[in-house]
């Protein structure tokens, strides 16, 4: 079973609202997407009960993606209550995501 959340247009605005939130905007096609899955699974597991990881298909949620100006896939971004607080484009690394969570 996943530990990472999977979020619509519908579940984000109240997804993000409050806690630390790392969403994942990705794409079916995006090989680099594919091969951050994995990291994201083990990301997730490590840090629940301190911060959620979700993921966002930027194909089925277009007005979501074009109000955070997401222009390439992935790109993942650190919710802290709602607000961005940080963001990082293309595959990542375990240890580089543990570190953007704090």
């Amino acid at each position: 079973m996943s530990d990472i959340v999977y979020l619509t247009e519908e579940s984000f605005p109240s997804a993000i609202a409050t806690g630390t939130v790392l969403v994942d905007f990705s794409a079916e096609w995006c090989g680099p997407c594919k091969m951050l899955s994995p990291i994201l699974e083990a990301l997730a597991t490590a840090v629940q009960g301190r911060a959620t990881v979700a993921k966002i298909d930027v194909d089925e949620a277009q007005k979501i993606a074009g109000n955070y100006d997401i222009t390439s896939v992935p790109t993942l971004i650190l919710f802290v209550d709602g607000v961005e607080k940080k963001r990082v484009v293309g595959l990542q690394n375990l240890t580089s995501l543990k570190n953007l969570l704090g």
